[in-house]
């Protein structure tokens, strides 16, 4: 059994955190990174705010993100193998369909992209109020640093922007509060998976 889950969010909302601690938890889990699809700083076009464009969906290689996942839903075992995940061999008596495959894609615009939109079996959005976000950006050290004025004059617009978009998109999200502690919103979201594959086995 293949199932895909999302873990989208606004910026610094604890995607990532999650997302590694359900990695260690879920069985023949693999991940998606979306920020590993973005293109180079001298591909990133300036827009009228001023800023390049880091925070939209033309920053990133999506063909190639959505080839990504395309390749683990043909063939879970080989994409798990080769991203160094041990999966364990099946015997000749146990079904392959009853073998669980999970793959997780993480990022901050998961559900803005029209060819993906299908591919999720459960999707997760975290979300934090706009002064703790500022708060956890500007402690963050990025590759490319922040430039001063960003969170609010690019970042902060075009979250609510995508939100918006995304909210309009009808696909059903489970918003979680980025607020709560890392362990509470992990224990929802495992238990949460936990059940819907007893439910589907």
């Amino acid at each position: 059994m293949k199932y895909i889950i999302g873990v989208g969010g606004v910026t610094n909302g604890g995607k990532t955190t999650l997302t590694k601690r359900l990695i260690k938890a879920l069985p023949n889990c693999c991940v998606v990174h979306q920020d590993d699809f973005f293109k180079k700083p001298d591909q990133i076009e300036v827009g009228d705010d001023g800023f390049r464009q880091w925070d939209v969906i033309t920053a990133l290689d999506m063909e190639a993100m959505t080839n990504t996942i395309r390749g683990w839903v043909e063939n879970p075992v080989k994409f798990a193998r080769s991203h160094g995940v041990v999966v364990p061999p099946v015997s000749e008596a146990t079904d392959p369909d009853q073998q669980i495959h999970i793959l997780i894609v993480e990022g901050f615009l998961l559900y803005n992209y029209k060819p993906l939109m299908d591919v999720y079996n459960k999707c997760y959005y975290i979300s934090i109020p706009y002064e703790e976000c500022k708060r956890r950006r500007s402690t963050r050290l990025y590759t490319v640093p922040d430039p001063p004025g960003l969170f609010d004059g690019h970042v902060w617009p075009m979250y609510r922007k995508h939100r918006k978009e995304m909210e309009d998109g009808c696909l059903d999200i489970e918003y979680l509060d980025g607020l709560k502690s890392k362990e509470e919103i992990y224990q929802h979201v495992y238990e949460d998976i936990q059940n819907t594959l007893l439910n589907r086995l």
